[in-house]
């Protein structure tokens, strides 16, 4: 069981002692010091809240805790119920709230649960917010409001139909184009938020939705995180539907992964890339995508006329150096789409509305549209931790090892080779090292990981 607090968020496993899990008492630990945090930043006046929530079985009990404790500080609440992490991010400055906080553990099992907070914008907070709201947490120095400054809670069920207008509005959107293709897509919507919104957005596109897991239950039908292994059955589906496309998202829809008319992966790396290609056909600018991401974008962004750039992993890191570099599309290559026209903030949504416009266009299948693309080859491994493991000095060692090669160590150690990479990093959410390696044949890429796991194990003496 663990309780990991990073500048992703507050993320546990439901159940067990105080501090080292998301119990109710952490639950309210941490919501009271977000909440205090944000009434110190806005000193001045009240304090409005929006808060939404994916299918998670424990996602009713957190929501109660959450939005109680906020009512407690004298803070209002703006309660999104059943939501998603983009449609909550694009609420709060619609709202002119201070703050939104979406309960969800993204891509995580069903055990875990988190707060993901954020600021005035609808983006997550900084690192040094968060720093602040944890040591709150620690301290406990929360001082809660009198009877007659309670906060009070206004229902607001209509957000997912507001930021599905909110994407059709968006000029790229060829709603027409699109509803002229007759397209036929299979959304798995690991029976969560996803399988309500990612829906009602194809439909409104003219799209023939196949529905599997669409039911927001909680009980996800396979591990949630939208990878080759965990996607057999709308691969299956895909094939038996003679479907264009298949649709994968996690519980909180920010993260978008394709499945092509053959029933293969169309590759979460590629999901920003392929997107990418049709923005900055049309508008030309830079990108930005974290460390771990395809190298494929930097091609189609040179392409294109523009400039690449990489930023540490984390959504608010890739968000800062966007914002410093004027991006036009950015993201990251878990299936990430950050689309500034709309907001800062990975959403499937935007990626969905987009990929259809591109596909409608080009008039290939998605199959011809991937293999037009750059091509490289990654492969995604992990070594779980242990408390003893002193996870600094291993990869200082690796640093060593291979400090003839280009390195970069904003977060981890990322070594470039000439036709292939590795980055080895401390996960955010997790108690994992990852290690993504990627290359020009899945057979390089594989062996590349293989060697580095070996060298990690050996550098830790696991």
């Amino acid at each position: 069981m663990t309780l990991i607090k990073s500048i992703s968020g507050i993320r546990g496993t439901i159940g067990g002692a105080p501090n080292d899990n998301l119990t109710p008492l952490d639950a309210v630990k941490f919501a009271a010091a977000y909440g205090t945090w944000l009434k110190s930043h806005f000193a001045n006046q009240k304090c409005t809240v929006v808060i939404g929530r994916d299918a998670r079985i424990s996602g009713p009990m957190i929501h109660d805790l959450v939005m109680q404790t906020l009512v407690g500080l004298g803070i209002d609440i703006i309660n999104l119920g059943l939501s998603t992490t983009p449609t909550v991010e694009v609420a709060v400055p619609l709202e002119k709230a201070q703050g939104g906080i979406i309960l969800t553990a993204s891509h995580n099992p069903k055990q875990w649960n988190a707060l993901k907070l954020l600021n005035e914008k609808g983006e997550f907070i900084s690192a040094a917010d968060g720093a602040i709201i944890l040591s709150l947490a620690e301290k406990e120095e929360f001082h809660f409001a009198e009877v007659d400054d309670l906060g009070t809670i206004t229902d607001n069920d209509a957000y997912m139909d507001i930021h599905i207008e909110e994407v059709l509005a968006l000029p790229l959107v060829q709603k027409d184009l699109v509803q002229s293709k007759s397209f036929k897509v299979v959304v798995d919507g690991v029976n969560s938020s996803g399988g309500i919104i990612i829906p009602k957005l194809l439909k409104e596109l003219g799209v023939e939705v196949v529905e599997l897991y669409c039911e927001p239950n909680g009980h996800f039908p396979h591990n949630p995180e939208p990878l080759k292994e965990h996607l057999t059955d709308i691969c299956q589906k895909v094939i038996e539907e003679k479907a264009d496309f298949g649709i994968v998202v996690d519980p909180d829809v920010d993260r978008l992964a394709f499945i092509d008319e053959k029933g293969e992966m169309f590759g979460e790396e590629y999901t920003l890339v392929a997107v990418a290609d049709y923005v900055l056909g049309k508008t030309p600018g830079n990108t930005v995508s974290n460390l771990s991401s395809s190298r494929a974008l930097r091609e189609v962004t040179q392409k294109h006329g523009g400039t690449y750039q990489a930023s540490a992993v984390g959504e608010v890191n890739v968000v800062e150096l966007m914002k410093a570099t004027n991006t036009i599309i950015g993201g990251e290559g878990n299936g990430g789409i950050i689309y500034p026209e709309l907001h800062y903030g990975r959403d499937a949504l935007v990626g969905v509305a987009l990929f259809l416009s591109y596909l409608a266009e080009k008039n290939q299948n998605v199959s011809e549209i991937r293999a037009s693309l750059p091509s490289f080859f990654m492969s995604k491994n992990k070594i779980e931790l242990t408390p003893q493991i002193n996870v600094d000095e291993v990869l200082n060692q690796v640093q060593q090892k291979y400090a003839s090669e280009e390195i970069t160590t904003i977060d981890g150690v990322k070594i470039d080779f000439a036709n292939s990479w590795v980055h080895l990093r401390k996960s955010n959410t997790e108690p994992i090292i990852r290690i993504y390696t990627e290359a020009t044949s899945q057979e390089d890429a594989d062996s590349l990981a293989v060697r580095f796991v070996s060298e990690l194990k050996e550098f830790s003496g696991i």
